[in-house]
């Protein structure tokens, strides 16, 4: 009997759902159940080996997101917002672990995942790196530390084709400082700034983001006080830290209970008083 997990990916031609699939392929306690793209495209019923140009694998490429997930125990999905939610109520009614790097979620997408989360295991972060989740960590810690004494700003810098701004990984980062003030991020959130602004908010929690290039990701969040800068950064510079993340956190999410959780608790961050809200 195979003990490994079976783990299903879609978005299968994407950038990242090539990486997925390669993470899934090199992690000897996982394998690949299958994989899903869009109707129309012109993978739909090949091999997956044959489209990627690496033999034949025996997997074929689905349009039917519920087939594929009645033979897999996780899927990962770095889609699109309105195709995540589709997968969400798929994955609850095949009670999969769902891994979820999909960005630029809305409030009300994230109240419907709650509800999911009440029949499948759902691992959602806006960056599945360990690194950066370390760093949310930190920088709730010296959020609380240092109190609103100190300006917080948050710069990130992604590659040309991104569509969202500021990045999840960034608006992530934020959550962590505000919870270190114990306040709302909606309340202190400053982005955009353009032209005559005004002085800075007192409190404020401020967003820059920067665009060019094939920058793979760079985070960076500065506390500035009277006569002195603190500044913890992260540098990406290779796209399969994302994808070995949320390999690790299929593998973590099928030994867990139905519910919501994120790479703190994957991590297992939370007991030492990690708990920040997640992206």
């Amino acid at each position: 009997m195979d003990e490994r997990v079976g783990i299903a990916v879609v978005g299968a031609s994407g950038r990242m759902g090539r990486m997925l699939i390669q993470a899934v392929e090199e992690e000897p306690r996982a394998r690949l159940t299958g994989v899903t793209e869009r109707p129309g495209h012109d993978w739909i019923g090949r091999d997956l080996g044959a489209c990627l140009g690496t033999g034949e694998t025996g997997v074929r490429v689905s349009d039917d997101a519920l087939e594929v997930f009645a033979v897999s125990q996780a899927v990962l999905d770095f889609t699109t917002p309105a195709a995540t939610m589709a997968h969400a109520v798929l994955a609850a009614q095949a009670r999969l672990t769902h891994v979820i790097g999909t960005t630029g979620l809305e409030r009300a997408d994230i109240e419907r995942l709650a509800a999911a989360a009440r029949h499948a295991v759902i691992v959602r972060a806006g960056n599945m790196s360990v690194g950066v989740n370390l760093l949310t960590v930190l920088a709730r810690r010296v959020a609380t530390a240092l109190g609103a004494d100190y300006d917080v700003e948050i710069v990130e810098m992604h590659h040309r084709h991104k569509v969202d701004a500021p990045s999840g990984t960034a608006l992530m980062l934020g959550d962590a400082v505000a919870a270190g003030r114990r306040v709302n991020l909606a309340d202190v959130r400053e982005s955009g700034r353009d032209g005559a602004t005004g002085p800075r908010g007192e409190g404020a929690i401020g967003f820059a983001s920067l665009r060019g290039g094939d920058v793979i990701g760079e985070h960076e969040v500065i506390f500035a006080g009277p006569g002195e800068r603190i500044s913890l950064r992260h540098v990406a510079t290779d796209r399969m830290l994302f994808a070995r993340g949320a390999v690790r956190a299929a593998l973590w999410g099928h030994h867990q209970e139905p519910g919501q959780y994120n790479m703190i608790d994957v991590l297992g961050l939370r007991e030492a008083g990690a708990e920040v809200p997640d992206r």
